[in-house]
C-alpha cells in the first residue's frame, strides 16, 4: 500500500471513528458508494473514495441527510431542497471536525441535481419549464402537455407524454 493511499485510510478512519462516537443512534457500514438509508436508518460509505478529502466531504454529506432524518422526498424540487440541506449541515459539521468543503465541490453536486431537475421540468413539445403536478407527472403552462417522468433519480431523465385525448381533458 502506497504511503499516499495509507494516509486516506488513515483520515477516512479518524472521522469515522469521531463520528460514530459523537452520533452513537447513527449505524455506518462499508459499500461500494455513499448514501443514506432512511429505511434501514444507515450510513453507507466507500472506505477510500477517489481522493480523502471529496471521501470525507461525501460521508458528511449522508450524515447531515441522517441527521436531519431526511426521508422519501415528494417531488423533484424537494430532492433539490433536501440535497442543499444535506450540504449546508455537512459544512457545519466539516468545521466541527477540522476540515473545510470546497464550495465549488458543492456546487457541481447539486448542479448535476439541478440539470436533472431542468430536463425532467422541460416540455417535450414546446421546450418550456414546468411544474409537477404529482410525483411522476408534468403539465406545461404554454401547450398543456402532459408527460411522465421515472420515479428513478438514478436513470436518464426520460419524458413519455401522456395521449392527447387525455391531456385536454386534464384543468389546469
Amino acid at each position: 500500500m502506497s504511503w499516499q493511499r495509507a494516509v486516506q485510510r488513515s483520515k477516512m478512519q479518524s472521522i469515522l471513528a469521531k463520528l460514530k462516537q459523537d452520533f452513537p443512534a447513527l449505524n455506518f457500514e462499508p459499500s461500494q458508494s455513499f448514501y443514506w438509508s432512511p429505511r434501514t436508518k444507515k450510513v453507507f460509505f466507500k472506505q477510500v473514495g477517489s481522493t480523502d478529502e471529496v471521501a470525507i466531504w461525501s460521508l458528511l454529506h449522508e450524515v447531515g441527510h441522517a441527521l436531519l432524518n431526511h426521508q422519501i422526498y415528494e417531488s423533484d424540487f424537494e430532492l433539490l431542497n433536501i440535497e442543499v440541506e444535506a450540504w449546508t449541515k455537512a459544512q457545519e459539521l466539516a468545521i466541527n471536525y477540522g476540515y473545510e468543503i470546497d464550495q465549488e465541490h458543492v456546487q457541481d453536486c447539486l448542479d448535476t441535481y439541478r440539470d436533472w431537475l431542468y430536463q425532467r421540468s422541460t416540455c417535450p413539445t414546446c421546450l418550456n419549464c414546468s411544474l409537477q403536478i404529482d410525483s411522476r407527472t408534468y403539465r406545461c403552462f404554454n401547450c398543456s402537455t402532459v408527460w411522465h417522468v421515472s420515479s428513478s433519480r438514478m436513470c436518464r431523465p426520460y419524458r413519455r407524454k401522456q395521449k392527447e385525448a387525455l391531456a385536454s381533458q386534464q384543468p389546469l
